[in-house]
């Protein structure tokens, strides 16, 4: 089998369209990239293991992975269905939904990881 170098570096190329397109047009990815940011910072400041930088790492890239899925089925709803259709309107629930349970989920590691931290450092 062959690798084809250039049609790998085409796909990276998409990507970081889907991207591009997404960041700063998408309210909800915006905050989570503004929350990530303020996590990396606490993260740094406080000196968090490297444990603990892994799973911080991880649930960075699930809420944003999980968001840009969410972006990329509410476009495609609205693609196959430009008029309103309760199915239409569950699915993108049911999209949204999955990126709260992700973004909840994230949110219970940062406060296991960080309330120690913030114990020490205010106590």
């Amino acid at each position: 089998m062959h690798y084809d170098f250039k049609k790998q570096l085409h796909s990276f190329r998409y990507a970081w369209q889907g991207l591009r397109c997404c960041i700063g047009k998408e309210q909800n990815l915006s905050f989570h990239l503004i929350a990530a940011a303020l996590v990396i910072v606490a993260g740094f400041s406080l000196g968090i293991t490297r444990a603990e930088w892994i799973a911080i790492t991880l649930c960075i890239g699930m809420v944003i992975a999980a968001e840009l899925f969410n972006s990329a089925i509410e476009r495609l709803v609205d693609l196959v269905s430009p008029q309103r259709h309760p199915l239409a309107g569950q699915i993108k629930d049911i999209a949204a939904g999955a990126v709260l349970i992700c973004a909840l989920a994230a949110m219970v590691v940062g406060l296991i990881i960080f309330i120690p931290y913030l114990t020490r450092f205010f106590l």
